[in-house]
């Protein structure tokens, strides 16, 4: 068998052995759920800090969020995948928490701009981008936080679900409640908005030496 077939037969025994752990507690075994969304705890933060950025609130919207999955697990109907069920319900969580404590938030960069808008980027970030080997660098992460915490929620919330947790198109798509179309329009603005906040802030050897390629994805 091929490496190929082998990530597939692995993956698809995943998914069987979730499945049936889904059914278990369906079928009153509590104590399996903790094994259930193990794997997906720190998505479930992640997601939820990506929306309000603070550890203290998005730790508790993350346990809301899973006790939530808990007490409705008896309608999952595998309709989406669990993981993608489990990202929803904590992104909805952090949305509302965010309206309920925060509502005099002010507009962010690119906030309210319509799906049609279009975002320019800077000459300089255009045409050079943020070569993978900075971004592994602790001080460049940290800029990447700080840069992300700029942008406005609609395209925190798309970047991090795809090019930090690495979901699909269409699961970000499913867990937001958009269209695929949005998703990948959010997705490009939110990459070019974060080249040009961190462009000027890393040293320019790296950009004179790495040139841009249209499909680049200096991100994931």
């Amino acid at each position: 068998m091929t490496e190929g077939g082998w990530a597939v037969k692995a993956a698809s025994g995943t998914e069987s052995q979730e499945q049936d752990l889904i059914r278990r507690v369906q079928n009153g075994e509590q104590d399996k759920f903790y094994e259930l969304i193990k794997p997906y705890a720190r998505r479930v933060y992640t997601a939820a800090y990506a929306i309000l950025r603070n550890p203290a609130d998005a730790e508790e919207v993350a346990q809301e969020a899973i006790l939530k999955a808990f007490a409705n697990l008896r309608q999952f109907r595998a309709e989406a995948r669990f993981s993608t069920w489990l990202i929803q319900i904590a992104v909805n969580e952090a949305r509302m928490r965010r309206r309920k404590d925060h509502p005099e938030i002010m507009q962010q960069i690119g906030e309210y701009e319509d799906e049609e808008g279009l975002y320019t980027p800077r000459e300089f970030a255009d045409w050079r981008e943020v070569p993978s080997e900075a971004l592994e660098r602790s001080e460049v992460r940290k800029m990447l936080l700080e840069a992300l915490a700029s942008l406005g929620a609609k395209y925190r919330e798309v970047f991090v679900l795809r090019d930090i947790q690495h979901m699909s198109i269409e699961e970000v798509a499913d867990a937001l409640g958009i269209s695929r179309a949005s998703v990948k329009t959010r997705l490009l603005r939110a990459r070019l908005m974060l080249r040009d906040l961190l462009a000027p802030r890393i040293a320019t050897d790296w950009f004179s030496r790495v040139p841009f390629h249209k499909g680049n994805k200096p991100w994931s």
